[in-house]
């Protein structure tokens, strides 16, 4: 007989928590299926009801940590308004997010990164998602006549250079006393001011210079 659906994702939430407590108090672990049965008081073949790898262990782990930004970038891109606004708030209301978990909880965050470092492969799809959900942004700005000269990818590729403090959680701690919104709005602004291809053909280049001011 199968298990109710309630009783599993209680079974998986516990096990996330779990997962967690053990990130605290042995940082950025490479657990397996056995500790994180010992640690959680299940049988390891009672963990397998609810994970079937530890991969997909992984896989959840990754899934909702992101589940917060996704939710953001979702709910922008679906939004109305000019597309400098909506920039700003799909990086902005991410970067809140981030900022907020790693002050409630500093070791953690940073101990959270270092396992995502372990799992890249995990990492990379949501990576991936979050320059879709910005090409659809830029591709709003282009018809609303900015970045001339330049394809979606080629913006897409500057802007995530020109904000990447602001997206990158292995950057925060390092750089966090010098964020803010008000300096992301002023990057913003500098991106959707100057940012064009130079319209110059050189020889060997099959892509247009990018300049950053007109």
């Amino acid at each position: 007989m199968a298990r109710p659906q309630a009783d599993i994702e209680a079974g998986r939430r516990l096990l996330l928590e779990t997962i967690e407590t053990m990130i605290q108090e042995r940082g950025a672990i490479e657990l397996s299926m056995t500790e994180l049965a010992t640690a959680a008081g299940m049988s390891p073949s009672n963990v397998y009801r609810f994970f079937e790898s530890k991969e997909a262990v992984m896989e959840a782990v990754a899934e909702d940590w992101f589940a917060d930004k996704i939710q953001v970038m979702e709910e922008v891109v679906a939004s109305d308004g000019p597309a400098k606004e909506k920039m700003l708030s799909f990086f902005g209301r991410r970067f809140v997010l981030m900022k907020t978990r790693f002050d409630e909880d500093p070791d953690l965050f940073v101990n959270y990164c270092a396992l995502g470092s372990q799992h890249l492969e995990v990492i990379r799809g949501y990576i991936d998602l979050g320059d879709h959900y910005l090409a659809m942004i830029v591709a709003d700005a282009m018809d609303q006549g900015h970045f001339p000269g330049l394809s979606i990818d080629d913006t897409v590729s500057l802007i995530n250079q020109m904000v990447q403090p602001y997206c990158n959680p292995d950057m925060l701690p390092q750089m966090g006393p010098r964020l803010s919104e008000e300096k992301l709005g002023t990057i913003i602004d500098a991106i959707f001011f100057g940012l064009k291809g130079s319209g110059k053909k050189q020889v060997g280049k099959s892509k247009p210079d990018m300049q950053l001011v007109s």
